[in-house]
């Protein structure tokens, strides 16, 4: 499996990015997809989730109603849409792969990507 992110950068507060994650070698079987990040001085936190058999999604609390995870399958691409940033959103973030959504950032994960956002 290998996972390549892009998409990152500077944005100000209130702003949206979209990352997005190239993703191979998952094949045809059920796989948890998604992305965590990780900012300096806290803990690793779980942002997104979707199961790649039926497309079901999961959001971290802190990230609800703003962040929208998708896949294009033809593309084999994962998609991370972040609206109405915050400051407290800027971490790497980065886009992984595993059986069950709770293991995300276990098994397999990509380079990461920086988000910073500005007040």
């Amino acid at each position: 499996v290998q996972l390549v992110e892009s998409g990152g950068g500077l944005v100000q507060a209130g702003g949206s990015l979209t990352l997005s994650c190239a993703v191979s070698g998952l094949g045809s079987d059920d796989w948890a997809v998604g992305w965590y990040r990780q900012a300096p001085g806290k803990e690793r936190e779980g942002v997104s989730c979707l199961r790649t058999a039926d497309g079901s999604t999961s959001y971290a609390d802190s990230v609800k109603g703003r962040f929208t995870i998708s896949m294009d399958n033809a593309k084999n691409t994962l998609y991370l849409r972040m609206n109405s940033l915050k400051p407290e959103d800027t971490a790497v973030y980065y886009c992984a792969v595993s059986l069950v959504c709770e293991r995300l950032g276990s098994d397999y994960w990509g380079q990461g990507t920086q988000v910073t956002v500005s007040s």
